[in-house]
């Protein structure tokens, strides 16, 4: 009955109906709700990127909001699709309209609007996401505010994986269709003096201004597992220059900059637990001695327990990746839980930082990057 459906009010119960569709799949999850596949309108799991049948999901979604009464069934959907239509929407989840995903025209008006909302952070100009929102739908075909979020999202996954800088404020979400990667990859090769002067702007060293170190400590990000989607299209070689996590590695001054400041934070660290003797102790070893030593920073918990840090600085946000030499990560396997690898980002603005204590392989997903060439063959 429409009085039924008018008491679905929460979108954590369809958010628990699309997950629950994605764990039967789409065959098992209409059997069990008594519902037929949907001949015009799809709802979009917004974390997955799948499209499931939209009243499906609503009948079973007043199941999870009101587990007492059950799941709706097909002949309660008395005023059709478009009550089904405005309710998720109006939850805030995306409905698309079979054959009618995201067009050519309005994926490439969806990243020119991406690219530059990024430009202006590079810059540190102000700007409102929520007022690029608005303008970019009015040339869209009626897609929704939550819709543009997610395909801003998948514009940072996409970048993400070309290893280029992307906005902060929109957290790389994969599943992007192909249209948006073949998009995304054309812009950044078709405007290469565009990436090289976001990237330039991006890794711009500047003095920290936070030296108070208050409230910069936070958790690391979590440890996502990733299905690695095979496109068929081939990777873009880009110029070592606009290659944004090597350069933010080798630019050395930005890392002495994150080591300073770290030198800084546990020097602060240091007196305020009311350990002097050791403050006195803390040796910046890669300025003194010079890399190789599989850590940048000697530090202290206690006069007979070292902590050997190795920082990695970055004036990229807080899931930035960032690479790691294998003399580095032996070392953290080798001292194990005196081993700290400090992760300074957003270094530029405001800088804060995360710490990944012990062998670092247990914390982070490795790829190889680089091999050695030789004509020795190592055996045994």
């Amino acid at each position: 009955m429409a009085s039924d459906l008018s008491q679905l009010m929460s979108p954590a119960a369809v958010q628990a109906a699309l997950d629950e569709f994605g764990r039967l799949g789409r065959s098992d999850f209409l059997n069990r709700y008594g519902f037929g596949k949907s001949r015009d309108y799809m709802v979009r799991n917004p974390l997955t990127g799948d499209l499931c049948d939209s009243k499906a999901i609503v009948g079973a979604a007043f199941c999870h909001q009101f587990p007492q009464h059950g799941p709706l069934k097909p002949s309660e959907f008395s005023e059709g699709d478009a009550t089904v239509v405005t309710k998720l929407q109006s939850l805030g989840f995306e409905v698309v309209r079979i054959g009618e995903d995201w067009s050519l025209e309005e994926v490439k008006a969806a990243v020119s609007a991406y690219f530059e909302m990024l430009t202006l952070e590079a810059r540190q100009e102000r700007y409102n996401k929520s007022e690029f929102n608005a303008a970019l739908r009015q040339r869209l075909r009626g897609r929704s505010k939550s819709s543009v979020e997610l395909k801003h999202q998948n514009i940072s996954a996409v970048l993400q994986a070309l290893e280029l800088p992307f906005i902060a404020g929109y957290k790389p979400r994969g599943n992007a269709q192909l249209l948006l990667r073949k998009v995304v990859q054309a812009f950044v090769l078709e405007h290469s003096d565009l990436m090289r002067q976001i990237v330039d702007a991006l890794e711009e060293v500047r003095p920290s201004q936070s030296k108070t170190f208050k409230a910069v400590l936070v958790e690391p990000p979590a440890l996502e597992q990733v299905v690695r989607l095979t496109s068929g299209l081939p990777r873009p070689r880009l110029p070592r220059k606009v290659d944004y996590v090597l350069r933010d590695e080798t630019n050395r001054r930005l890392g002495r900059a994150g080591e300073q400041w770290v030198l800084e934070f546990e020097q602060q660290r240091l007196r305020t637990q009311g350990q002097d003797e050791l403050f006195q102790r803390v040796d910046w070893i890669s300025d003194r001695l010079g890399d190789g030593a599989g850590y940048d920073i000697l530090s202290y918990d206690a006069p007979s327990l070292p902590r050997y840090i190795e920082v990695k600085t970055t004036n990229g946000p807080h899931a930035s990746s960032f690479v790691i030499s294998r003399n580095e990560l032996e070392f953290s396997k080798e001292v194990k839980d005196a081993f700290y690898l400090y992760r300074v980002f957003q270094f530029r603005e405001s800088p804060a930082l995360y710490m990944l204590n012990g062998d670092i392989s247990k914390h982070l997903h490795l790829e190889p990057m680089d091999y050695r060439a030789s004509f020795r063959q190592l055996i045994g």
